[in-house]
């Protein structure tokens, strides 16, 4: 029952938010219906649409699985771009490394270069939170400034093409990474790519680990009460540690993604991480809140929101809407949603869910 509430609220935000958005469409003289028809449409109305839908969702797909691992432990993780940079950059140094490691191998390799990457940024933030008391609030959006610029240092240094610095032009890119490390097409003629399977594996793995493993009832456990588990022998510090770890490297492989499942195949910035992560660091925050901070129901949330970063383009398009609008339409759902969050915890404390869900969500726990 608790879980339903939790579900329903989040969806309730997101309507509330396209019918703002509806009012906005109006307001500017085109008809809200047909706008959110053709935006749809061109994220889920054809195989060529759902193929850039389901790649734009594999980097949110993953952010909001590690988002969740990260909650479950009653810890907030806001570095996922910084973790996603540092991972696509471990990533991409194996590859320049080894680029004549066939595919077999030389994939995995980076992914797991990613997941490391991302693993290790966020274990930072981690051991400080658990060790030193320091809000993991604030050391992940510091790091998050830090890869930035250690990005910038080595793309703009050390991991520059060297055909940039030969014309010198200076593009902060490295040069095209080897061809074993591409990730697979799934659909011929379309951009579709193993990333996708790999985020689904992830989002399971993650369920599993959460629901099936001792060690995900130890996060659990440290998240709903962290005196109780101490209590138990459950050490809390490394177990918070070990939470944004795996929520960094959830962000790392997302990282790792975006650069070997790119066209260009290769890393590049424009000097901060949005150009490179597309936001969804931070968008991914509010995939695992609407999806009631659970791994399995962060697929269709992810979906939702490549969905709509897809059918944009054809709102303003066809609407002859500005720009301004999509992004605004994006940071209404956000708001919303995260605004759901205060009214469901009013929800659950006001005593209206039955004792016996309570009961039943304890027995969960309990079994691991």
């Amino acid at each position: 029952m608790k879980s339903l509430f939790g579900l329903l609220i989040p969806l309730c935000a997101v309507l509330l938010a396209l019918v703002m958005g509806a009012v906005m469409l109006f307001t500017l003289g085109a008809d809200p219906l047909s706008g959110y028809a053709t935006m749809f449409g061109a994220a889920f109305g054809s195989i060529e649409g759902f193929s850039e839908t389901a790649v734009k969702s594999i980097p949110l797909l993953l952010v909001g699985v590690g988002i969740c691992i990260a909650f479950r432990a009653n810890v907030i993780n806001i570095g996922g771009e910084g973790q996603m940079v540092m991972g696509a950059l471990l990533a991409t140094t194996v590859a320049l490394l080894f680029p004549g490691v066939p595919s077999l191998v030389l994939i995995p390799m980076v992914l797991l270069a990613g997941a490391v990457g991302g693993a290790f940024w966020g274990a930072i933030a981690g051991a400080l939170k658990a060790w030193f008391n320091v809000s993991e609030i604030l050391s992940t959006i510091m790091l998050n400034i830090v890869a930035v610029q250690f990005m910038n240092f080595l793309l703009r240094g050390i991991l520059i093409d060297p055909a940039e610095v030969a014309r010198g032009t200076g593009i902060p890119q490295t040069m095209r990474l080897s061809p074993n490390a591409d990730l697979p097409i799934l659909i011929e003629g379309m951009r579709m790519h193993l990333g996708v399977v790999i985020a689904l594996l992830v989002a399971v793995g993650a369920y599993m680990l959460l629901w099936r493993t001792s060690m995900g009832f130890r996060l659990r456990a440290v998240g709903y009460n962290p005196d109780a588990a101490r209590y138990a022998g459950i050490s809390v510090p490394k177990n918070v540690t070990a939470a944004l770890a795996f929520s960094g490297a959830m962000a790392g492989i997302a990282g790792a993604i975006l650069v070997f499942g790119s066209e260009s195949h290769r890393m590049v910035t424009d000097g901060g991480s949005t150009g490179f992560t597309g936001s969804a660091g931070f968008n991914g925050i509010v995939v695992a809140l609407l999806a009631g901070l659970h791994p399995i129901w962060s697929i269709p949330s992810a979906l939702l929101f490549g969905g709509m970063l897809v059918g944009a383009n054809a709102l303003q398009r066809v609407a002859q809407v500005p720009s301004a609008l999509i992004i605004a339409l994006n940071g209404l759902i956000v708001v919303f949603v995260v605004s759901s969050e205060y009214f469901k915890k009013r929800y659950m404390e006001s005593g209206r869910v039955d004792v016996e869900s309570d009961a039943e969500e304890t027995e969960e726990v309990k079994n691991g």
